[in-house]
């Protein structure tokens, strides 16, 4: 289970990572971001969840790491999410995926230091 969590983890940091490149690529090239960005959109979020569930699994297995393994983890990304999907609906109606671009920004960077934790790096 923790080879999936480590994976699981490393698809999420890569996830964020290619949606903040790609919103930038997007803003860059005034276009559209297309429906590929929607479905790794889903994806990121998908994998955050069963993330999760892989990260309670081994917590009941008697698996303990560092507090802000899960704030950097779990805690952080959803609020950040969940701000995205406010902020897309509210102030970037016209153009939702920025909201998702700039979420992708922070999410990269929280997902990569849960990570760095996890691994017992810092």
């Amino acid at each position: 289970m923790r080879v999936i969590h480590l994976w699981l983890g490393a698809s999420i940091v890569a996830g964020f990572g290619l949606l903040f490149l790609w919103g930038v690529a997007t803003w860059l090239l005034r276009r559209g971001p297309g429906r590929a960005f929607w479905w790794l959109l889903t994806f990121v979020q998908v994998t955050l969840l069963a993330q999760l569930v892989a990260g309670l699994v081994l917590v009941a297995a008697g698996g303990r790491i560092q507090w802000l393994h899960y704030v950097y983890g779990i805690v952080f990304p959803a609020l950040v999410l969940g701000v995205a999907h406010w902020l897309a609906r509210e102030t970037f109606a016209d153009r939702p995926w920025a909201a998702f671009a700039v979420a992708g920004f922070f999410g990269l960077g929280l997902t990569l230091r849960a990570l760095l934790t996890g691994l017992g790096i810092g």
